[in-house]
């Protein structure tokens, strides 16, 4: 069989003529949607995916579970859809709700591989699952912002510490009128931090995998297993200056809304994160609208060029043949589409993915798959690829046909859910169709995404696509079935 013997020449190649498993490089960034150039997104500076991709297979629909930082993150770190691992908000922690499910850092340590994570890799340290998972586990900040760092001389200078508990309520307040927009949380900050690339934790982070790519042994035999998390581009939207200045705002393009574009969306379906950007919810205000683009687009290149730093030491200490790659995003980000800013929905802007995956001796360079996968098939793929045994519990499905030949269909159908206080939305996707299900009253959407790619028209309520809706619905009910399979 064609799949199968592609796998197996490349196991032969990278464990008995090397004599050793492939490393694994895990790059995973947070919020980040698919306005990259190896997207096919025209508008952003980002050479060093774009040559990633050159020679690697890029997946054009790859799906994340669930559009929340901390449940998509413990579901494809786990490989099981959300409503298995009962993780379905971002204060759950996996480790509680399902205490015997491997992680897939855990479940590469255990098996021989030495295990790196820097970043944010797991939403915060609290469900981070520690020495079990990790032998080195490493979280940046950014250092002090220079208007700030300035103000705090000058404070202390005439106050003492600011870390005197007399006086940390008058620099809290000092300390937020100086930063202005850059430290702003509502609305969220934005602009040149005034900082060099290596002062960002994105900075930090890369540079950590450099130095552990560094000082590896030319004869090393233990294979290793990374995770980089790239914080960027999410909130603040801050960035070394350079980057601001590749994106002026009057350059910015975006396709303007459609004045009735909500009218037909269940309520359900939108959330108002816009309103604390400062926009007035369900208008445009196209002069903000591209500060905040050009702000996004300047951490992407941002990220970009620290990821650059990595993938050039692969090349230099002559791992690239030895490396399997997998680049992506916990989900997606709304810019202004359907007025919406931020996560939290359904819509293709939000738990669309970017996934690029090289695995030398298999994929081929500059192919691209039209395949629907989901970030749940990462952990089985990686597993197999590595010739271990998967754990049985794991949902999601390895990528082998797909890999080997990227026109295969792939799974066929992508499964995406969200909350909505203690409802769940539950949506899935199809090559042309995406179908949604919100509340108990069950308000739905439907959208031929080959004639409608932008969700403009919801298509729920018109009598000629009755078939199509009833179809559609009894798929979500056996996709939602099988994610609840192994609770």
């Amino acid at each position: 069989m064609k799949p199968l013997f592609a796998l197996s020449a490349l196991l032969l190649f990278l464990t008995i003529v090397q004599g050793k498993k492939p490393n694994v490089l895990f790059i995973v960034c947070d919020d980040l949607n698919t306005h990259l150039g190896s997207s096919g997104y025209a508008y952003t500076q980002t050479p060093n995916l774009n040559k990633l991709a050159d020679q690697s297979l890029t997946f054009d629909r790859a799906y994340c579970q669930y559009p929340v930082c901390g449940p998509s993150r413990a579901s494809f770190l786990s490989g099981l859809y959300p409503e298995s691992t009962g993780v379905l908000n971002n204060t759950s922690d996996i480790r509680k709700t399902r205490p015997n499910s491997p992680s897939m850092p855990a479940f590469f340590k255990k098996h021989g591989y030495w295990t790196g994570g820097v970043g944010k890799i797991y939403h915060n340290t609290k469900t981070d699952p520690g020495e079990i998972a990790w032998h080195q586990n490493i979280r940046f900040e950014n250092d002090e912002l220079s208007v700030v760092a300035e103000a705090r001389k000058k404070f202390e200078a005439e106050h003492g510490s600011v870390d005197d508990r007399k006086n940390k309520k008058a620099w809290k307040a000092l300390r937020g009128k100086v930063g202005g927009r850059l430290t702003a949380q509502t609305p969220p900050g934005y602009g040149p931090s005034g900082l060099r690339d290596e002062q960002h934790k994105d900075g930090k982070n890369a540079r950590q995998v450099v130095q552990w790519l560094d000082q590896r042994k030319t004869d090393e035999k233990q294979p290793f297993f990374i995770i980089c998390g790239i914080q960027k581009p999410h909130v603040p939207f801050l960035a070394p200056d350079k980057y601001f200045k590749l994106y002026p705002p009057k350059g910015i393009s975006y396709d303007p809304n459609p004045l009735d574009d909500l009218d037909d969306v269940p309520p359900l379906a939108l959330v108002k994160r816009s309103v604390s950007f400062g926009f007035e919810f369900g208008k445009e205000n196209d002069a903000l609208r591209r500060e905040y683009m050009q702000a996004y687009h300047a951490c992407v290149t941002f990220i970009d060029a620290q990821i650059g730093l990595v993938l050039n030491k692969l090349k230099e200490e002559k791992l690239w043949d030895d490396t399997i790659i997998v680049f992506t995003s916990d989900h997606g980000y709304h810019l202004g589409e359907h007025y919406l800013w931020g996560k939290v929905t359904l819509f293709e802007e939000s738990a669309r993915v970017p996934l690029i995956m090289r695995v030398p001796g298999m994929t081929r360079p500059k192919t691209r798959s039209p395949a629907l996968v989901e970030l749940v098939d990462v952990f089985p793929t990686l597993a197999h690829l590595c010739d271990l045994p998967a754990p049985k519990e794991l949902q999601g499905k390895a990528l082998f046909e797909v890999l080997d030949k990227p026109d295969f269909a792939g799974n066929g159908s992508a499964y995406t859910v969200v909350s909505r206080g203690a409802q769940l939305g539950r949506s899935v996707r199809t090559a042309r169709w995406r179908y949604a299900e919100w509340g108990e009253a069950r308000e739905a959407e439907l959208y031929d995404l080959k004639n409608d790619p932008r969700e403009i028209h919801n298509l729920a309520k018109i009598k000629k696509h009755k078939k199509t809706l009833d179809e559609m619905r009894a798929l979500l009910a056996r996709r939602q079935k099988d994610a609840i399979s192994a609770r």
